[in-house]
C-alpha cells in the first residue's frame, strides 16, 4: 500500500530570530523532519537580515520540497517600527514561497498556540512541551531556542486546520444538508412541546 506524503513548513519570521520547523506528514500522521533558527542579530543591515532570510528559505525549500508554508502573522503591537520589520521579514519569507510556486497559509499567534495547546495564551514554553509531548520528539532533538518550535507549531496548526477543512462535507445547499443528515434534522411537526 503506498503511503501518501505531504511537506509542511513552518517559518516564525523575525528580524533578530528566524524560527522555522519541518513536518512530514505520512498517512495523515506528521512526524517532526527538522526544526531550527536563523540568528541575524549579527547583522546591522536591515536590507541585509532580509537578503539572508530570502536566501535561507530558498535553501529549505530546495532542501525539504514543502508542498505549503504556513508562517505566522505578525500580531499588532505598540511599537510600529518593530511591526514594519516584522512584516517585511514575513514579506520576504512568503516571497520565496511564492518563487516556488508553494501555498501560503497564514495564522496569528493565538490561533497557532490555541491549535497546539488549547489556550491562545499558553507561553512559548508550553507551545515547545506540547510540540514534544504531540510529536513524540526526543529531549536531546528540542532547541533552547523557541523560535523553533514556534515555526514548527505553524506547521503543525496548519496540519490540524488542512485536516479540519479536508473533512468537512460541503453541501450545495440547506435541503441537501438535510437529505445527507435527517439525524440532524427536526421538522416542525415533530418538535418537542413546551
Amino acid at each position: 500500500m503506498m503511503q501518501k506524503e505531504r511537506i509542511i513548513m513552518g517559518i516564525d519570521p523575525g528580524t533578530q530570530v528566524m524560527g522555522y520547523g519541518i513536518l512530514r506528514v505520512l498517512d495523515n500522521k506528521p512526524y517532526l523532519e527538522a526544526m531550527g533558527v536563523m540568528q541575524l542579530g549579527k547583522y546591522d543591515d536591515h536590507y541585509l537580515k532580509l537578503a539572508k532570510i530570502y536566501a535561507r528559505v530558498i535553501g529549505l525549500i530546495e532542501e525539504y520540497l514543502p508542498d505549503e508554508l504556513a508562517i505566522e502573522a505578525p500580531f499588532f503591537g505598540k511599537n510600529v517600527q518593530s511591526m514594519l520589520k516584522l512584516g517585511r521579514a514575513q514579506g520576504v519569507a512568503m516571497a520565496a514561497a511564492i518563487s516556488r510556486d508553494i501555498p501560503i497559509f497564514e495564522y496569528a499567534p493565538l490561533k497557532i498556540k490555541m491549535a497546539i495547546t488549547g489556550n491562545g495564551r499558553a507561553a512559548k514554553e508550553q507551545v515547545a512541551y506540547m510540540l514534544q509531548k504531540l510529536l513524540h520528539i526526543p529531549d536531546e532533538n528540542m532547541l533552547p531556542q523557541l523560535d523553533a518550535s514556534d515555526g514548527l507549531a505553524a506547521a503543525l496548526c496548519h496540519f490540524y486546520q488542512s485536516n479540519i477543512t479536508m473533512s468537512e462535507k460541503k453541501y450545495k445547499s440547506w435541503k441537501d444538508y438535510a437529505n445527507h443528515n435527517p439525524e440532524k434534522v427536526k421538522s416542525a411537526g415533530k418538535r418537542e412541546q413546551r
